[in-house]
């Protein structure tokens, strides 16, 4: 039996959010993924990296799992009618509803996170709470059906897990192996909780601006709700 795994492509994706998540899952026996997107043209990740939707929505087949990656596109996602509807359609009939980083914002805007227990990257953490959401700042959360993994690289962590709920821990871990997954960062700066107060003013004026402008559309995403 093959399970079908659906991965949001968009433009100014965050490529690491999707790519992590991609290789583990196509590295799992009996897993097929598609790249979904309105349309088949290729476009470019946030970064500048081209990739190439492989399913639109409208011919998208059942899906047991979708997946939300996040980055700077997201911005444009939480006020387009059409993508949160596709959202929206495939959330009753998944198995497993799922987001890495920011990708959580757009099942927020959805409407799909009231109520429930969800994480994100550490700049946009206080807005889940816009969306009725529970914040939990933890790398993987889990609640029911719903699973949503922390910033950019939690993506890899977010996907070893959900590997281990579908196929056992077995799997996931032999997943883990050939992908030789085995983080030593250089530095413990990955988190604002670890990161020196130095390290942590300049990346937080780095994203300023964009963490404003985004605060601004989840408001008024939220007013129309």
């Amino acid at each position: 039996m093959t399970l079908h795994i659906g991965l949001l492509v968009f433009p100014k994706v965050q490529q690491l959010d999707l790519t992590g998540p991609y290789d583990v899952f196509a590295s799992t026996p009996g897993v097929t993924v598609h790249l979904i997107w309105k349309d088949i043209e290729p476009l470019y990740s946030s970064t500048g990296l081209q990739l190439k939707p492989t399913q639109t929505f409208a011919a998208c087949p059942p899906l047991d799992v979708l997946c939300i990656p996040g980055g700077q596109g997201i911005d444009t996602l939480l006020e387009d009618e059409q993508t949160l509807a596709f959202i929206r359609e495939q959330a009753p009939t998944v198995k497993y509803l799922t987001s890495v980083c920011t990708g959580a914002l757009v099942l927020g805007a959805a409407g799909l996170l009231k109520g429930k227990r969800a994480t994100t990257h550490w700049a946009s953490h206080e807005l889940l709470e816009s969306f009725g959401a529970i914040a939990v700042h933890e790398r993987v959360v889990r609640d029911g059906n719903l699973m949503t993994g922390g910033g950019v690289t939690a993506g890899i962590d977010f996907a070893l897990t959900l590997v281990s709920e579908m196929f056992g821990a077995v799997q996931a871990q032999t997943v883990q192996l050939q992908l030789e997954y085995a983080p030593a960062p250089p530095f413990h700066a990955g988190h604002p909780s670890t990161a020196p107060a130095e390290v942590l003013a300049l990346a937080s004026e780095r994203l300023r601006e964009s963490i404003a402008q985004r605060r601004e559309i989840v408001a008024r995403r939220v007013a129309k709700s």
